[in-house]
């Protein structure tokens, strides 16, 4: 069985039902819709996702990516100009005097870029392809001389090198998408262009008066001033994401490996989710096989102990989304075979804090020294699927809830494999039958298994996990 999720971006490529269902089919445990670019209502997509879930009887997780401060230029008069090194070429920012750019000059929609830069400073657009030095600056425009030049065309990005625009996290646009994903029904929001755990905690109370606390935050890191403040940014979330493009242009593509393997190990150490992202299996969009160097990133993202891969254009606008997601798939099962991550185990002293930290080191010592086959968890909320996910441990987690909302949020946690039973109406003590009989009939545990199960004294009741037992599957 595969531990590592997958997340496949929903687009013109994949948004059919029957598209969506064969991506599922194909190993696909989380969708995501990116609201940057997102065409479609995003309520119809969602829906379409839980019919296709509820069709296979598998369930699936769906984050809305947030577009947040992605500061673009603005327009040219004929789409697009040729830039050549060494020529000047202007930014300007007074909206007053908004009009179409041209091969001298273009608008950029962002108010205070002539104070957020200086004589010196590096300008990169579309996505670093092209680079600016910035000679001098005034109230309203920042004059720049050409370093690599290029075709440029509207709309396209815009960052500083080593960071440093202000914009702020959350836009207008992103709280009016925050409100059409809580009414949408999806299970995580991802934050862009994340600064600090202030960020975090704007989101959360936006969330709080939408009453969304359910919903998760996904904090993408992708600027310089969030690896600052990395370790706050990773408390203050429920999951991370390592956005590799944008984060790219403002450090430099050659620190990159470094950096993402740093982020997945403060991640573990600090017990949450984390996905790594952005040109996975890039030349897959038109090819149907990837490049040996592409199967090996997605293997060491594996090897660097990721809970999810995360496939962009390949599956939203590529010409083989099904085979990427197969691909990917098979990456993933020979990658694990040679993974020898060692997460932070919690301490004692730690442990004897919280029941349900307890009962996770309690399933990791166990797991550990007796030959059990499988470990059960009877969860309301997920956490203590999560927390058990945490420890070292080489067997499958079926976490087991009455909840759908928490299936599908355990969809991203590596090595936990989320399972949808209504045991509202069962005896507590005949639970336990009941559950390891639904896990032989869908054939994850074999007749005789021995299963090590998780659950509360009294069912129904969040954070009241405190029985470990080794059972014998019928």
């Amino acid at each position: 069985m595969r531990k590592t999720k997958i997340v496949a971006t929903i687009g013109p490529a994949s948004h059919e039902p029957e598209q969506i269902q064969a991506l599922i089919q194909a190993g696909t445990n989380v969708f995501r819709l990116n609201l940057s670019h997102l065409k479609e209502s995003l309520s119809e997509i969602v829906e379409r996702i839980h019919d296709a879930s509820r069709k296979l009887n598998q369930p699936v997780a769906i984050i809305a990516d947030l577009q947040g401060p992605k500061i673009r230029i603005g327009t040219f008069e004929n789409e697009f100009v040729h830039l050549k090194p060494g020529q000047n070429f202007k930014l300007k920012c007074d909206k007053l005097k908004q009009m179409p750019g041209n091969e001298h000059s273009v608008y950029v929609d962002y108010e205070t870029l002539c104070a957020d830069l200086s004589a010196g400073d590096h300008v990169l657009l579309d996505d670093g392809l092209i680079e600016l030095k910035v000679d001098e600056t005034s109230d309203s425009e920042v004059s720049c001389t050409v370093i690599e030049g290029g075709v440029l065309q509207n709309h396209k990005g815009i960052n500083r090198r080593g960071g440093g625009l202000n914009a702020r996290a959350i836009t207008t646009k992103d709280e009016t998408d925050l409100k059409r994903s809580v009414q949408a029904g999806v299970d995580y929001i991802a934050l862009s262009f994340v600064k600090n755990k202030n960020d975090i905690f704007k989101a959360r109370q936006l969330l709080k008066e939408l009453d969304a606390c359910h919903i998760q935050i996904i904090a993408k890191i992708e600027r310089t001033e969030a690896l600052v403040n990395l370790s706050e940014i990773i408390e203050a979330s429920d999951a991370i994401m390592v956005a590799r493009g944008d984060l790219a242009v403002e450090v430099g593509p050659a620190e990159v490996p470094g950096i993402q393997k740093e982020i997945i190990y403060q991640t573990q150490q600090l017990n949450k989710t984390v996905i790594t992202a952005t040109q996975m299996m890039e030349s897959m969009i038109t090819n149907p096989t990837p490049t040996r160097a592409e199967v090996s990133d997605v293997a060491n993202a594996i090897l660097d102990g990721t809970d999810a891969v995360m496939l962009s254009a390949e599956t939203a606008s590529g010409k083989y989304p099904i085979k990427v997601i197969e691909m990917v798939h098979k990456v993933c099962i020979s990658a694990e075979k040679h993974a020898h991550t060692h997460p932070k185990t919690m301490d004692m002293h730690q442990c004897l804090k919280r029941k349900d930290l307890a009962i996770a080191k309690a399933c990791q010592l166990i797991a550990s020294s007796h030959p059990i086959d499988a470990i059960v968890t009877l969860t309301e909320s997920g956490s203590t699927a999560i927390w058990i996910s945490r420890q070292e441990n080489t067997k499958p987690i079926f976490a087991v809830s009455d909840k759908l909302e928490t299936t599908r949020l355990l969809c991203l946690v590596k090595n936990v494999y989320p399972i949808y039973f209504d045991y509202s109406n069962i005896d507590d003590n005949e639970i336990n039958q009941h559950v390891l009989e639904c896990l032989t009939q869908l054939k994850l545990i074999k007749p005789k298994a021995v299963i090590l199960l998780a659950r509360g004294q009294k069912i129904g009741q969040e954070g009241l996990t405190n029985r470990l037992e080794l059972i014998d599957a019928l």
